[in-house]
């Protein structure tokens, strides 16, 4: 059955951050793509009116990303307001009007987890969430007991299939491009496996602080705010085998297959940092043991990957921001000196452009039988005029393509992966802004050391 696209986009925290930040530019360019013609309808709690929540769309638009001027007057055609309490009923009747005919609404809930129970309820009360999709902001829960909480919460007014929860990372175009890079090329096939490869890392690394969102990242940390998340998903997309089909379920299923073969992270693989200065953040508690950075190694017991050890970084206040994945292959049997070789590798960079790499072995010039490593480069954009990622999630949403969400047997084992650490006291290391990380960091370090991001997108720098 071919899902009907939503005729009604309804956003909860509409007068928030997430929404001036990011909402409202991708709105404008779903309407710059033909691929919104609906009416949009902000709710929040901010004692405005329909001109007021214009007017903070043009000032978002206008400072990111610019305003195109037709798309933004189609917007504002489109776009409604209801301002009242979460908690009331009468919202929720003021919503039901604003909503007109509309039959297949998607209700994008941009607020703190803390407010979806009221939500949902109101929103079944007064007839709003029939025939209705729920979109979910993350984060999806803290632990796996409230994940399963918000879960219970959700399905007692949706069907799984009405549930999206977002992270708009899987919305990234480079993300994608790994699933294409490897089941639309027959030769990655032959080396990505347990055969070849020796390790994985994954680093996301950003080079700026909390950036006066204190408040929010001391309850929130790397933990939490990347690695259950976002680097997860890339993990599984690295890691799982070709889908019997390319409906969103059966992709699905091979992700969270390889979920369920990761074990728990040990408390021996995590080292967790916090940069010099953090506890002089705005809405930052004096003792704060939050980390803002964590590297870990987990591995996945799957007849591809048993015994390849995936490392994982992920920090604020380091040397750059980037996103990286290297896999290292093992060294072959060579007549040239072990001391000699270099490891290949295979070097995936997400952001800030989009990037594969292979590293291999050429003689040095001059006559000796000397060998140094060089990168083929296979691919490399910078990523303009591509589709924004909140773009993208939120159009399929209003699709019913469940693809790029997270499903609840995801979540739940996303959790599953990193609560045991989470709950454990485990020692946070202080280091230096624009260094990687806590001198303790050599506890959880690759094989031949980490592959450190170089800010022009050239040949990786190993630090052993």
């Amino acid at each position: 059955m071919t899902n009907l696209h939503s005729d009604a986009l309804v956003f909860f925290g509409a007068t928030g951050d997430l929404a001036y930040k990011k909402i409202f530019p991708a709105l404008q360019g779903m309407i710059k793509r033909g691929h919104l013609n609906v009416p949009v309808i902000g709710v929040a709690k901010s004692g405005w009116n329909l001109e007021q929540f214009r007017a903070r769309a043009y000032d978002s638009l206008e400072k990111h990303g610019g305003i195109d001027q037709a798309a933004f007057e189609k917007l504002c055609g489109l776009l409604r307001y209801v301002d009242g309490d979460y908690q009331e009923p009468a919202t929720f009747e003021a919503l039901r009007k604003e909503m007109g005919g509309a039959e297949r609404p998607a209700h994008y809930l941009a607020i703190p987890p803390v407010l979806f129970g009221a939500v949902v309820q109101q929103l079944a009360q007064s007839g709003c969430a029939n025939g209705a999709r729920i979109i979910v902001e993350k984060p999806f829960g803290h632990d796996v007991s409230s994940a399963r909480e918000l879960n219970q919460i959700l399905l007692g007014v949706f069907d799984e299939a009405k549930i999206f929860r977002i992270d708009h990372y899987l919305g990234k175009r480079p993300v994608n491009n790994l699933l294409v890079f490897r089941f639309a090329n027959s030769f990655v096939e032959s080396f990505w496996n347990r055969n070849y490869i020796e390790s994985v890392q994954i680093t996301m690394a950003e080079d700026f602080g909390v950036q006066g969102r204190g408040a929010f990242y001391d309850k929130t940390d790397a933990i939490r705010d990347v690695i259950q998340n976002h680097l997860l998903q890339v993990i599984s997309n690295l890691a799982m085998e070709s889908p019997a089909r390319l409906d969103s379920e059966s992709i699905r299923d091979e992700k969270v297959k390889v979920l369920k073969a990761i074990p728990p992270i040990a408390e021996k693989d995590l080292v967790r940092g916090q940069f010099r200065g953090y506890r002089n953040e705005k809405g930052v508690a004096n003792d704060s043991e939050m980390e803002t950075f964590a590297a870990l190694k987990l591995e996945i017991n799957s007849w591809r990957w048993k015994g390849v050890p995936f490392y994982l970084r992920a920090g604020k206040n380091l040397p750059v921001t980037c996103t990286e994945i290297v896999g290292r292959f093992r060294k072959p049997p060579s007549l040239i000196p072990a001391e000699a070789l270099k490891e290949n590798h295979l070097r995936i960079r997400l952001s800030p452009e989009a990037i594969i790499a292979m590293g291999m072995m050429v003689m040095t010039p001059g006559e000796e039988m000397g060998a140094e490593t060089i990168e083929m480069l296979a691919s490399r954009s910078p990523g303009a005029g591509y589709m924004d990622a909140y773009e993208r999630v939120l159009g399929a949403a209003m699709e019913g393509d469940a693809t790029l969400f997270a499903r609840e047997d995801y979540v739940e084992e996303a959790w599953r992966i990193v609560d045991p650490v989470l709950k454990t006291r485990t020692p946070v290391y202080e280091y230096e802004p624009n260094t990687w990380g806590p001198p303790e960091v050599e506890r959880v370090v690759p094989p031949g050391g980490w592959s450190n991001p170089n800010v022009n997108g050239q040949l990786v720098a190993v630090a052993a």
